[in-house]
């Protein structure tokens, strides 16, 4: 399955390294289960987004290892692929980037004909073959109709595909310089949210863990002193604050790391895919490990 990862520690720019190579069951670790790329998308100090993204492991992909112990961000935006549409290259590797967005998607969405006939002109957005650069489309056209507001874009586009196509899963995580927005929809794959304080707990210290079987320590200076929001396909350590995001649910943080959420999609997609309705190869890739 498909792994998503965002962060935010806005206005304060700040290290990722311990999510993305040392927490238990880090995407590092996950990413032997999905072989299909990898990628990893921030934005620099003057708010110029960057996206280092490879058809590989992340295992394999010492780049990916190196950016992610040195580069900072107020977000960042990770995703290992296990690909369900669209070849092993790197236009179709998530994070995408449109409109100095960011983007990454887990699940699968078919009638793609009917996708791109709805696009139309926008259809020039995507570069690649995925379901999901096209739907990044949609949201990117809806965001422009609603005026540049977000979690409307999100809504819309999201509405129009659960009434139109046959779906299996829209997760999602959006990021621009200062702000993260997450998807979970329908129920199918879970999307968890953790609000971390400067100093965790106690606030006082570094983020600093043991696995639930004390097999790996986790240890991240960075965050002593510095509050975070993480999103995350699965919990990612053993911090009990972790809360699976409902079904519908789209999430926001902001720039100043308040978080709101509402859901948006109370209704099942009317034309949801199960397992069995997917080719051989979607079905594999929304499997979990």
């Amino acid at each position: 399955m498909c792994r998503l990862f965002g962060l935010s520690s806005a206005p304060q720019r700040t290290h990722a390294t311990f999510w993305l190579l040392d927490a238990p069951d880090s995407l590092n670790d996950q990413s032997h289960h999905d072989p299909d790329g990898t990628g990893l998308g921030y934005f620099d100090a003057d708010g110029t987004p960057q996206v280092h993204k490879a058809p590989m492991a992340a295992y394999q992909d010492r780049v990916f290892a190196e950016e992610a112990k040195q580069v900072q961000s107020e977000t960042f935006l990770a995703h290992i692929r296990f690909a369900s549409t669209g070849d092993l290259t790197t236009r179709n590797t998530h994070p995408f980037e449109q409109d100095g967005r960011l983007f990454a998607h887990n699940g699968v969405v078919e009638g793609l004909d009917a996708l791109d006939a709805h696009l139309g002109e926008d259809r020039s957005l995507v570069h690649g073959d995925t379901d999901s650069e096209r739907f990044f489309a949609l949201i990117t056209r809806e965001i422009r109709a609603a005026g540049g507001d977000v979690a409307a874009g999100v809504e819309q586009a999201a509405h129009w595909i659960a009434e139109n196509l046959p779906l299996y899963s829209l997760n999602l995580i959006l990021t621009t310089t200062d702000e993260l927005w997450a998807l979970r929809y329908p129920d199918t794959h879970h999307l968890y949210a953790l609000q971390r304080p400067a100093g965790g707990p106690h606030g006082t210290r570094h983020l600093d863990h043991c696995g639930t079987a004390r097999r790996m320590r986790v240890h991240s200076a960075a965050l002593s002193d510095t509050p975070c929001v993480v999103i995350a396909s699965e919990r990612m350590d053993d911090n009990p604050q972790w809360r699976p995001m409902a079904p519908g649910e789209l999430l926001h943080v902001g720039p100043d790391l308040q978080v709101t959420s509402r859901v948006v999609l109370p209704d099942a997609p009317a034309h949801r895919l199960t397992l069995d309705d997917l080719r051989p190869d979607a079905a594999a890739s929304q499997t979990a490990a």
